[in-house]
């Protein structure tokens, strides 16, 4: 079985996208028929974001955290008891697109880091043109990057408890995941062929999340 992991607080605007992308995902011919179990980890959600996710035919366990580390490895836990080989994980303000997973495991790797694209940069308002030129010139969206994103994420199951799962932290805890893989030998594919379009808003839930990285200055590392 392969499992996808979605962590969401207040998402109620975004997630109803991210699971339609989600569920096209689990249908992909490539997958062959196996079966694919999605979890939506509801932390501290207080709009209607456990409602929308109930609409759609996945497991939703709801956490009062306030911590993604803690939820991403709430959700992994669970899907490692139902026996998953491999766990991929996307964020509640991310569309992956209909391949995403099929090309995640495609690529043969122990651990599959992906880039991501901004959906829009409206909301940056009169800073828009600049914000994106700041995002374009220091972020690489090719193969070979070293870019780490819990939006896209991959890894096989054996690997990811060999490495401990994710500690729980408020921010960083897809970084600090890849670099103990890394010290541990895990073959990492550095790919930009797995796509997900993320939130542009230059603020999030996180303070020093992917929404931060892009206000900040071109030599910024945006994970």
């Amino acid at each position: 079985m392969i499992g996808i992991c979605i962590p969401a607080h207040n998402e109620e605007d975004l997630i109803d996208a991210c699971l339609e992308s989600v569920a096209m995902a689990t249908l992909h011919p490539d997958l062959a028929g196996e079966e694919v179990k999605v979890v939506v980890v509801l932390d501290s959600c207080s709009d209607g974001s456990a409602a929308i996710a109930r609409q759609w035919p996945f497991v939703t366990l709801a956490v009062n955290a306030r911590n993604v580390g803690r939820a991403r490895a709430a959700g992994a836990r669970h899907l490692l008891q139902h026996q998953a080989r491999w766990l991929a994980f996307t964020d509640a303000d991310t569309r992956v697109a209909p391949d995403w997973l099929a090309v995640q495991l495609s690529l043969g790797a122990d651990v599959v880091c992906g880039t991501v694209g901004v959906d829009s940069w409206d909301a940056h308002g009169a800073d828009a043109k600049a914000a994106r030129l700041r995002f374009e010139s220091s972020y690489q969206d090719r193969d070979g990057h070293r870019h780490v994103h819990g939006a896209n994420l991959g890894l096989s199951a054996q690997c990811y408890q060999q490495a401990g799962g994710f500690d729980a932290i408020e921010c960083g805890e897809d970084q600090a995941l890849v670099d103990r893989l890394a010290a541990l030998g895990a073959q990492i594919a550095w790919s930009a062929s797995p796509r997900v379009l993320t939130s542009g808003r230059p603020y999030s839930r996180v303070e020093h999340g992917f929404a931060g990285a892009i206000r900040q200055a071109p030599a910024t590392a945006l994970r």
